[in-house]
């Protein structure tokens, strides 16, 4: 059964929650889901159906029926033989699926034939398999993760068991969905919500209408990746535009943390009244349990929005392999820079990573993962499953880890995605683009190199917010287009980026010498990005070839 991530036609929280609902119905009788992004593409849908074996799809809009019936048309999909559509749709579109041998049908003629049909739930054994959740990737076709009920329970089971002592989800909780509802964290989250008898409310279906939708529904619990943390805090900082404001600001975070450090955590306080109370009643004004997860978070973020929440703010961290979370840092831990200790359903080693100077005897190395949340493997991909799982059933990562002295693990590294440069330096993109993208004028920002050069190159795409008071204090005017093509405001920004990576350790190496300014903000819909908002490497690298290509000419 495969299940598409809806673009909305009528209401995005209708057609959200009838996809929950086709999910726990093919959970009840033993079916396996396989849930899909909408923005994956046609060739990856083909692909997957494929891949997967699919026979039937549930999806919401009549032209996703319709590229899937021509697909049909061209032979592509011959293993399908059922469309659920949750909108209306035309006898034209059920005829031509009749031509083909695909049966379309409402999802309210499935209600109906289901009361009409009771039958007896075939529930799930713990080891059955659940779903199959293709990673989007950054390269390549998407790889089917093969995840297990026992997998999806013991992970929801381990953060309950975490927070169960002093911030437990309980039934008078709310959660807010706009995260992809195939992705893994979104999943859990919801997992953990529902099995708490707590309620999910789903958003309209634009992010930039999410705080009207926070404000609207007064959630208690928001799931919330970085990028969104980031902007927050940004927005935040920019407010205090007078030295006044500064010196209020930067008190009353002082303040505030001071009592999160004693294990303080509130919204009542003065500082609350004079300076966070916008920014909490942008949220709703309930928030209690803030979880970040999906990519890393500055500790400077962290601890200021600990302070300017005034709630519980966690950080996780997994993948989709590991069923979402291995690690979840502890209710009470006011400190930074790291990601928790292992969750209960899991153990967490590291093993020795010598061609990057890490080794299991200095507490780093990579971060392998051991347990019943682990998956079994990628669908028909042996080899693939080869590289994440070893023999004794460890799922190798491929992030580099380091053991804190209170049994906490640091992501400091990553093995994949690594790179080695003409001289024989060995890069970590990533980890250099988590250090830049501090920088006030920057939205996003890729890093570059290659085995054929001696130094790294960049693309960044300023921040249309940030950019124009940060060329003004340069005595640079004009529009966003024009400050981006703007030679001056290049180099400050290069300046800038080179600035926050001495201070945050980067080797000379580690630095980019060069940048382009692109004043298009790299999406999921231009390619750029997965649906997890992760850039597509090897997609950003292509589609920038000429401007990269002359950053090299122009340096050497």
């Amino acid at each position: 059964m495969m299940m598409q991530r809806p673009c909305m036609k009528v209401s995005e929280e209708d057609v959200m929650y009838r996809w929950i609902i086709s999910e726990l119905a093919c959970y009840t009788y033993s079916m396996v889901a396989v849930p899909l992004y909408d923005t994956l593409g046609p060739e990856a849908i083909v692909f997957i159906i494929n891949k997967a074996d699919i026979s039937a799809v549930v999806c919401d809009k009549p032209d996703k029926a319709q590229l899937i019936l021509e697909n049909c048309e061209q032979g592509k999909m011959p293993g399908l033989k059922l469309i659920i559509l949750m909108d209306p749709f035309d006898d034209k579109l059920k005829e031509k699926g009749d031509t083909l041998g695909v049966e379309i049908l409402s999802l309210q003629k499935i209600e109906a034939l289901g009361r009409d049909n009771l039958t007896r739930p075939i529930p799930p054994k713990p080891k059955d398999l659940c779903m199959v959740c293709f990673t989007s990737g950054t390269t390549g076709n998407p790889k089917g993760a093969l995840l297990t009920h026992e997998g999806v329970v013991a992970n929801a089971a381990a953060f309950m068991k975490s927070m169960e002592m002093t911030t437990p989800c309980v039934p008078s909780d709310i959660a807010i969905s706009y995260l992809p509802l195939a992705h893994m964290f979104e999943r859990v989250v919801e997992t953990v919500v529902y099995s708490s008898g707590a309620k999910v409310g789903f958003f309209q279906g634009d992010i930039r209408l999410l705080t009207d939708d926070m404000k609207a529904l007064k959630p208690t619990i928001f799931p919330v990746v970085p990028r969104l943390l980031n902007r927050i805090y940004d927005k935040i900082q920019s407010g205090a535009q007078t030295n006044f404001k500064k010196l209020l600001l930067n008190v009353a975070v002082a303040r505030k943390h001071a009592e999160v450090k004693e294990g303080i955590l509130r919204n009542t306080s003065i500082w609350d009244k004079l300076v966070f109370k916008k920014v909490q009643e942008i949220m709703g004004g309930k928030v209690r349990i803030v979880v970040t997860a999906a990519a890393p978070i500055s500790s400077s973020v962290l601890t200021f929005l600990r302070a300017a929440f005034g709630c519980q703010i966690f950080e996780a961290y997994g993948q989709t392999e590991c069923t979402g979370g291995c690690t979840f840092s502890l209710p009470g831990d006011w400190k930074t820079g790291h990601v928790g200790p292992p969750l209960a359903c899991n153990i967490v080693k590291l093993d020795d990573v010598a061609e990057m100077n890490y080794f299991a005897s200095n507490n780093e190395g990579e971060v392998c993962i051991k347990g019943p949340n682990v998956f079994k493997g990628y669908l028909k991909d042996p080899e693939k499953t080869e590289e994440a799982l070893d023999k004794d059933g460890w799922l190798h990562t491929g992030d580099i880890g380091k053991w804190m002295p209170n049994g906490t693990l640091k992501i400091i590294d990553r093995k994949k995605n690594i790179f080695k440069l003409a001289q024989g330096e060995y890069i970590a993109p990533e980890k250099i683009e988590n250090i830049y993208i501090r920088s006030a004028p920057v939205a996003q920002i890729y890093v570059h190199g290659d085995s054929l050069q001696s130094f790294l190159v960049g693309v960044v795409v300023p921040d249309v917010e940030t950019l124009p008071e940060f060329a003004a204090k340069l005595g640079m005017k004009g529009s966003y287009e024009e400050l981006c093509s703007n030679a001056a405001v290049k180099k400050a920004i290069l300046m800038d980026l080179v600035k926050l990576g001495k201070e945050a350790g980067l080797k000379s190496f580690e630095q980019v010498k060069d940048i382009y300014l692109h004043p298009e903000m790299f999406t999921v819909e231009n390619g750029l990005l997965t649906p997890t908002l992760k850039a597509k490497r090897t997609d950003v690298s292509k589609f920038f070839r000429s401007q990269i290509d002359a950053l090299y000419v122009s340096n050497t």
